[in-house]
């Protein structure tokens, strides 16, 4: 892709336009780069581009930069419906994410992760099982860096593994890993896509210019993902932690069995430190891309039965008076709290936050058998209780450490206090990462 004198519009300045900014820079081309946000706002960001000759439109947008540029990239944040956007591409302007500019700069396998939850986890895991066997590896995407900054620094590795948003995957053209996963689908974001069906296709794009060369990894378990990807041209290789599997990877009495053409592969689970079931699925899919990409089995399960939780994915917090605490901050939806709700019993779940539009009912089975106590806290509450408030026991928290006290009191000791709001945090935090250790506080001051 020749970018030389090319005259190239970045829409968005977070971290993502901040690396393609410099990057089409140092290859030549003219940049214009564009947000609505003011100077003061982007100091730290223009910073990072001080040394580069990068014209700025900031403080608003000029529909002559879309209209007259050779090629837009639009950061992840900027919506696919902006006026702007489609003007530019009626316009027959290119349009295109940075995972795509940056795909087309990639020379090495790559392995691409989306889903709604499990994606940093499986890609983080899948990222180690790589290097255990030798492999330089690049671990980005939506976690780390942006895959830009792998080309932009012309770093030499073997492998790129990248967790992919939906976001990111709205502007592809040619985006084609070597093995994709869909870890599973539940509603999200659906204060960004006009319908649950707009949000799915999304995700889908991970397939798109797949061929029968590519692998696809499936969730065989998860109703949405395994009817949809009926349509992949990849060679389709699911996971299951509920039936057995000719062809795939999945679970059965403490032992999960790898099957690829007529080969089998055994490794037994007791040893592994990651818990929940939620977990078992992304130890299946990370141990999937990587065995189906060549990694050694031996190799990759030993780095398997090492690895810890990432911070703020069902964490244990503390046991206090017979009660064990966890914390869960990074389950923003509910797909991901469901899964948590599955791997404990007698449980008082704290839930609650900013609302992203999606229903709370698909919890209701798992509130009604499972919850013993619901404590609400944040926007959402009133809806959550209106919701789920009748299945079981349910109170109202003003804040989290209302909330933290007020489970202590109820809880049982043997019981579980399970911190899994099923909302963002913006409504009474900074971020996910403040809420979590505004509860580990809570929880270490009992």
């Amino acid at each position: 892709m020749e970018l030389n004198n090319k005259k190239i519009l970045v829409v968005g300045l977070a971290k993502t336009g901040v690396a393609c900014a410099r990057f089409l820079a140092g290859r030549g081309a003219r940049v214009t780069v564009t947000d609505l946000r003011d100077e003061a706002a982007l100091a730290s960001q223009l910073a990072e581009l001080a040394a580069w000759d990068i014209r700025k439109v900031l403080g608003r947008h000029d529909e002559g930069d879309f209209t007259g540029a050779d090629l837009i990239v639009v950061s992840p944040g900027v919506p696919q419906d902006h006026p702007l956007l489609v003007n530019a591409g009626s316009a027959g302007r290119e349009i295109v994410s940075e995972i795509e500019l940056a795909a087309r700069f990639i020379d090495v396998p790559l392995v691409a992760i989306t889903g709604t939850n499990g994606k940093t986890t499986t890609t983080t895991l899948a990222g180690e099982i790589f290097r255990a066997n030798g492999y330089r590896t690049f671990v980005g995407g939506n976690i780390g860096n942006p895959l830009i900054e792998l080309v932009e620094s012309g770093e030499p590795v073997d492998q790129v593994v990248a967790e992919i948003s939906s976001f990111q995957l709205e502007w592809i053209t040619t985006f084609r890993p070597q093995v994709s996963a869909l870890l599973n689908l539940s509603e999200d974001h659906l204060d960004r896509y006009a319908s649950y069906q707009e949000y799915i296709d999304a995700k889908l794009r991970i397939f798109e210019n797949q061929g029968a060369s590519n692998f696809a990894v499936v969730n065989r378990d998860d109703e949405l993902v395994f009817r949809y990807a009926q349509g992949v041209k990849a060679q389709l290789f699911p996971f299951s932690r509920r039936q057995e599997l000719e062809e795939g990877i999945f679970h059965r009495d403490g032992v999960i069995v790898y099957r690829h053409n007529g080969r089998e592969e055994c490794f037994p689970t007791k040893a592994i430190r990651l818990l929940g079931v939620h977990n078992l699925e992304n130890i299946m899919a990370a141990l999937a891309c990587a065995l189906l990409s060549g990694c050694r089995p031996d190799d990759s399960f030993e780095t398997v039965q090492g690895f810890g939780s990432l911070h703020h994915r069902m964490e244990f917090v503390a046991e206090v008076n017979g009660v064990r605490y966890y914390e869960d901050s990074k389950a923003t939806n509910v797909g991901s709290v469901e899964k948590a709700l599955e791997s404990f019993n007698a449980i008082t779940l704290i839930a609650g936050g900013k609302d992203k539009g999606g229903s709370y009912s698909p919890l209701a089975p798992l509130v009604r058998e499972r919850v013993l106590h619901l404590v609400l806290i944040g926007e959402a509450a009133s809806r959550m209780q209106a919701e789920l408030g009748h299945l079981t026991d349910t109170r109202l928290a003003a804040t989290m450490e209302e909330a933290v006290a007020l489970a202590a009191q109820i809880t049982k000791p043997g019981g579980t206090v399970l911190m899994s709001p099923a909302c963002s945090s913006f409504d009474m935090f900074r971020d996910y990462e403040e809420r979590a250790q505004r509860y580990i506080a809570a929880v270490k001051g009992l």
